[in-house]
C-alpha cells in the first residue's frame, strides 16, 4: 500500500514516526512519502521519502502566518501537486490543521481516502471546521478522553477515541533508557521553551532570567539540533554556569529533573508522565492573542493538556503579561516546595483518564483498513 503522510511540527514528528513504525510492522511491503522531521526519516528508512522537513512548515500564530504567507501557499501548492503524483493509497493527516485541513479538502475532492490522526483542538476555537472536516475526512482518530463529548456519534460518526500516542513513547523509554545519564549534584530545573523560533524567542529569554537567580539550582535547555545551538546561545549570559544545553535529549532530561519550566504544548503532558511538577508558560503576538481570544471566549478554561484533561487547574499556566521574571520564578519555588505533591496527585489523576497504550497501532490499523478500501 502507499501511504502519504503530513505532519508539521516536532509533536507530530513524534507521533508520525511512532505511527509509520506500527505501519510497518502491519504492512511490510509499505510506500511512504511524507512531510516531517527527523524521526520520521529513521522510521520509515528504505520505504520512505521525505519531501518536506518540518523545520520548513513549523509556523505558529496569526500574524506570523500572514507574515509568512508566500511560504506557505507555496508549501501548499507544492504539497497537492505531490500527492497526485505519488497517488497514495490513503493520505494521513496528524494534526497541523491550519495546513492539514486545506490538504484534506483539496484530497477529499480528487477521490483520496482521507484518515487524520491527532484531532484539531476545534472543540476551543474554530468550530466552524467540523462541517468540512465531516464532509472530508473518512476517519478521525483522536487521542484526548476529554474529546469524547465532543465527537459523539451524531456530530462525527467517523470519529474513533485511539488513546495518546505518549503513553507508549514514554512506557518504551523508561524501558529502555538509563535514567542516570544526567544525573547532577544540584536540584535540576528542566527548560522547555518551545519548538518554533518565534516562541523560542519570546520564552528563553524570560526562563534564563529566572535561572540567573539562582546559582544554587541547575538549570538544562531541551534543545533541538535542528534550530542550531548559536541560536540557542544568543540568549544565555555569558557567566551563567548553572545553564547547560542538552541536545535531542528531552526524556533523558525530564528523568533527571526536579521541576520544569514548560512552553504550553505537548510537553507539558510528557512532563506530567515524567511526574515531573511543571510551570506552563506562554506568551505570543499581542495581535494573535487578542484574535485568539475573542474567538475562544469562555470555551475553555486552561491551555495546558494536563490541565485539559484532568479538566481542573494541576498546574499553575502563565499566559501572555503573567508570564514574566518575577512571577515565574515565584512559583518555581513553589514547585520545588509546598505545591510540589498537590501537583503528584494531580498527575494521578490524568494517567487514569488517558487510559491504556497502543494508539500508535489502533490508529495503523485504521489507516491500513481505508488503504484497501
Amino acid at each position: 500500500m502507499k501511504y502519504y503522510i503530513i505532519a508539521g511540527e516536532a509533536s507530530g514528528d513524534l507521533h508520525g514516526a511512532n505511527l509509520i513504525e506500527a505501519l510497518l510492522r502491519k504492512d511490510p511491503k509499505a510506500q511512504i512519502r511524507f512531510l516531517g522531521g527527523d524521526r520520521m526519516k529513521v522510521a520509515a528508512g528504505d520505504a520512505g521519502t521525505m519531501v518536506r522537513h518540518i523545520r520548513d512548515l513549523a509556523i505558529m500564530g496569526i500574524v506570523e502566518v500572514v507574515s509568512h504567507l508566500g511560504t506557505v501557499l507555496g508549501n501548499i501548492s507544492f504539497c497537492k501537486k505531490d500527492i497526485l503524483a505519488f497517488n497514495p493509497d490513503v493520505v494521513v493527516f496528524i494534526d497541523y490543521p491550519g495546513f492539514n485541513l486545506k490538504i484534506a479538502e483539496f484530497t477529499h475532492k480528487n477521490g483520496f481516502r482521507n484518515v487524520y490522526y491527532i484531532s484539531p483542538q476545534i472543540w476551543a476555537w474554530k468550530k466552524g471546521r467540523l462541517r468540512p472536516m465531516r464532509r472530508d475526512l473518512d476517519k478521525l482518530c483522536y487521542i484526548l478522553p476529554t474529546e469524547q463529548k465532543f465527537y459523539r456519534p451524531g456530530v462525527m460518526p467517523q470519529a474513533v477515541y485511539v488513546g495518546h500516542p505518549l503513553l507508549d513513547e514514554v512506557d518504551n523509554y523508561k524501558k529502555n533508557s538509563q535514567l542516570s545519564t544526567l544525573n547532577s549534584q544540584l536540584s535540576t530545573v528542566a527548560i522547555l521553551p518551545g519548538s518554533r523560533k518565534m516562541e523560542l524567542s519570546r520564552m528563553l529569554p524570560v526562563m534564563l532570567q529566572v535561572a540567573a537567580r539562582h546559582p544554587e539550582l541547575r538549570f538544562v535547555i531541551a534543545g533541538m539540533s535542528l534550530i542550531g545551538e548559536e541560536f540557542y546561545r544568543k540568549f544565555i549570559p555569558n557567566n551563567a554556569d548553572n545553564i547547560e544545553i542538552v541536545f535531542d535529549r528531552t526524556y533523558d532530561i525530564l528523568a533527571s529533573s526536579n521541576a520544569a519550566l514548560v512552553c504550553s504544548g505537548t510537553a507539558t503532558l510528557e512532563t506530567a508522565l515524567f511526574k515531573v511538577p511543571q510551570v506552563v508558560c506562554y506568551q505570543c503576538n499581542r495581535i494573535s492573542a487578542g484574535i485568539a481570544r475573542l474567538l475562544i471566549g469562555n470555551s475553555i478554561k486552561y491551555i495546558s493538556l494536563v490541565n485539559l484533561i484532568a479538566d481542573s487547574p494541576v498546574v499553575c499556566e502563565l499566559i501572555q503579561s503573567d508570564f514574566n521574571v518575577d512571577r515565574l520564578d515565584k512559583e518555581l519555588m513553589n514547585i520545588l516546595g509546598p505545591s510540589r505533591y498537590i501537583i503528584l496527585q494531580g498527575y494521578a489523576k490524568v494517567d487514569s483518564l488517558l487510559g491504556g497504550k497502543g494508539a500508535s497501532d489502533r490508529t495503523a490499523d485504521i489507516i491500513l483498513q481505508e488503504a484497501r478500501l
